[in-house]
């Protein structure tokens, strides 16, 4: 009985440790190459982070949980002041660990007119340091310039204030209106 005991701990503790180890992922850095993707989304497309590399900025807004009170309010943000987003030559997603058909109902309830990403396997969410150890994504966003590269990376977002407070750290980080990107083509 007492070596049934401690294999159980040993099996207990192994499992913690492996836990810890996967959500221990140390979170990349302004300046570091931003973690590559590829995932599904709400809008039924599949999207990579490599498709934007050299054309515009990138921005992934990680949120814990569809269907939470900040969360909603994150996304309604985002969906309610897109047009605070739009002019910048950026493509912007929110991207949780949620099932992808949990992150499509939560889309079409919030209104979203813009991709909400799913990483149900957490192995990006992982990638990019947001994974929580209990399961869930933190509520982290991540800036990222044409080049892939992290050029900021905010980790005290407001979910009221998500889509003014984005606007601004693209004005900040020079990312230009798409308008004048067409007109320099």
């Amino acid at each position: 009985m007492h070596a049934l005991y401690r294999l159980t701990v040993l099996a207990v503790g192994g499992a913690f440790a492996l836990a810890a180890a996967l959500t221990a992922t140390a979170a990349p850095q302004v300046g570091d190459p931003a973690p590559d993707f590829t995932l599904p989304a709400s809008d039924g497309e599949t999207y990579s982070l490599a498709d934007f590399r050299g054309r515009e900025a990138v921005v992934v807004a990680w949120f814990p949980r569809a269907f939470t009170s900040g969360c909603t309010i994150e996304c309604k943000s985002l969906a309610e002041n897109g047009h605070l987003l739009r002019p910048f030559a950026a493509t912007y997603f929110m991207a949780s660990v949620d099932p992808l058909v949990d992150n499509m109902r939560f889309a079409e309830e919030t209104g979203a007119d813009f991709p909400l990403l799913s990483d149900e396997d957490k192995s990006v969410a992982a990638a990019y340091g947001v994974l929580h150890e209990r399961g869930f994504a933190k509520r982290w966003t991540f800036y990222i310039d044409a080049d892939g590269i992290i050029v900021a990376i905010d980790k005290d977002v407001r979910p009221a204030t998500s889509a003014e407070d984005m606007a601004a750290t693209l004005e900040e980080l020079g990312i230009p209106l798409r308008d004048s990107v067409a007109a320099r083509d």
